[in-house]
């Protein structure tokens, strides 16, 4: 009897024993597709040049054309509020450039091979989760090195510096969750490009930029109560001194709040994505 090439095929298939769907699988395929992510991040010019590169040389020159001006107008260093301004930017940018990366993958259909191969499927947003927060904190500690090489330091001890990290970690994680739905439901990117939009718009109105009194009384609400100001006080806070308690549970009840609404349009597009 001889086999047709279909069964010749099929006998040549690897062979998948056991259900794929199981928690012993999860953790270290999330691992495996974590190191792909950073690796392809890595070496993509484009999300270093926007988490990295583009952040440090904004805090060099606004540090030497406005930062005299506005420490003088503050009483204080600028850079107490540019570097943590500035992170937060490198933390949105690289969270953009991710989503670019995303929606390359699932118009290469590289999303829909995954979904198919013998692995859990929770691991692929799971990964991205977790190479977003590896992302983030390598990202943070380099801007915060180049804002300590200009004068920054860190006044109130070593505690608060290690939990000043936790705010750009929180506030990428939910500013990166709204991100990741917007691209895996957006055909060309549109939504990403509104949101990059958006994200400018909040850097220029920011108590980072210049202090919150330099700005029109009809602007000061607004300023005051956007996410990224928050953050960007509950930071200066924790490193120069002042205020902490307030911001940082604005901070946390911004990007908790991002989470909750669109954690789940962000894991069903991605399903979408997969198996389209």
């Amino acid at each position: 009897m001889t086999q047709t090439d279909d069964q010749v095929a099929a006998a040549n298939l690897p062979v998948v024993h056991g259900h794929t769907e199981t928690w012993r699988l999860l953790v270290p395929q999330t691992i495996i597709q974590t190191r792909r992510l950073l690796l392809r991040w890595w070496r993509d010019p484009l999300t270093m040049v926007q988490s990295l590169v583009f952040p440090a040389l904004l805090l060099i020159v606004l540090n030497n054309v406005l930062g005299k001006q506005i420490s003088v107008f503050a009483g204080a260093s600028a850079l107490y509020g540019s570097v943590p301004m500035v992170a937060l930017v490198g933390v949105m940018s690289g969270s953009l450039a991710g989503a670019i990366t995303l929606g390359r993958e699932r118009d290469q259909g590289l999303l829909a091979r995954l979904w198919v191969l013998p692995v859990h499927r929770a691991s692929g947003l799971a990964s991205r989760i977790l190479a977003e927060g590896v992302r983030i904190l390598l990202c943070t500690m380099v801007l915060f090195g180049v804002g300590m090489l200009l004068g920054f330091r860190f006044e109130q001890g070593l505690l608060a510096g290690l939990a000043l990290f936790g705010v750009p970690l929180l506030y990428g994680l939910g500013f990166a969750t709204l991100v990741t739905a917007c691209a895996v439901f957006s055909a060309k990117a549109a939504l990403v490009e509104a949101v990059s939009l958006g994200s400018s718009i909040m850097m220029f109105f920011s108590t980072g930029f210049v202090p919150l009194a330099a700005y029109p009384r009809w602007a000061q609400p607004i300023v005051a109560h956007q996410p990224m100001s928050y953050a960007i006080d509950a930071m200066r806070g924790l490193s120069l001194g002042g205020a902490v308690r307030t911001p940082l549970l604005a901070t946390v009840a911004w990007s908790v709040g991002a989470i909750v609404v669109f954690a789940v349009p962000a894991a069903v597009g991605y399903r979408r994505a997969s198996r389209s």
